[in-house]
């Protein structure tokens, strides 16, 4: 549970000074924003950055199917364990599709959480995991992880549509915790063409950023993260 002011409070637009103004292409956007409230519910931070850090796996994910079929190959996804599944989308028996989130059956893909760290990694792009972790729990170094929020719809800006992902950690360990890396793991499925036999993939990471600067959450307090992206014509 968020302490003191509510999380809906905060403006998560993307700020109209990193829009793309032209009007050639569309262009996808992403931003970070942190908020660290101290045991009282007061807002003592709020640091926005850039994102620029999607995996090498959030690419393989987001190649078309002609991709795989006109060259006949197929993708190797690593999860954050090190772990390999092969991604193969077609429309063929043997393909290996993602599973999209579905109620009724277990093999779903779904956003598992915002993960932090206390580490950092150069080249975000190869990174399949974060440098070192923040566990969630209570003791010493660790944070409460709650639930990652997704809005029940895209919202709409004039010409510009977003949507973000937010989530809350409170710190009851003893001591300040210090973040200086965030990332996205998403629990990957996949499925063959009719359905008859599944893979799990484990959790990937698929967005990654360092902070531009560490961010310091004090003992009893809480830290909210957004991730916004956007896309403009």
């Amino acid at each position: 549970m968020m302490i003191g002011k509510m999380v809906d409070d905060i403006d998560v637009r993307m700020p109209e000074d990193v829009h793309d103004v032209g009007k050639h292409i569309p262009t996808l956007n992403a931003y970070l924003i942190v908020v660290v409230r101290d045991s009282r519910g007061n807002i003592v931070k709020v640091h926005r950055q850039r994102s620029h850090s999607p995996t090498a796996n959030f690419i393989g994910l987001f190649l078309p199917i002609a991709y795989f079929s006109s060259n006949n190959t197929s993708y190797t996804i690593t999860n954050a364990t090190g772990g390999t599944c092969i991604y193969l989308p077609n429309v063929a028996s043997n393909a290996q599709c993602i599973s999209y989130p579905n109620v009724a059956t277990n093999v779903q893909t779904y956003l598992v959480t915002i993960q932090v760290g206390s580490g950092q990694q150069s080249n975000p792009y190869t990174a399949i995991a974060l440098a070192a972790p923040i566990a969630n729990g209570s003791g010493a170094g660790q944070l409460i992880y709650e639930s990652a929020v997704l809005p029940q719809s895209i919202s709409i800006n004039g010409s510009t549509a977003y949507f973000y992902i937010t989530q809350s950690f409170n710190n009851i360990s003893g001591g300040t915790v210090t973040i200086t890396e965030v990332g996205l793991l998403l629990q990957v499925q996949l499925t063959n063409y009719n359905a008859t036999a599944t893979t799990n993939c484990g959790q990937v990471l698929v967005w990654y950023d360092v902070l531009s600067s560490p961010i310091s959450v004090p003992n009893a307090g809480s830290v909210t993260i957004y991730y916004t992206f956007t896309v403009n014509p």
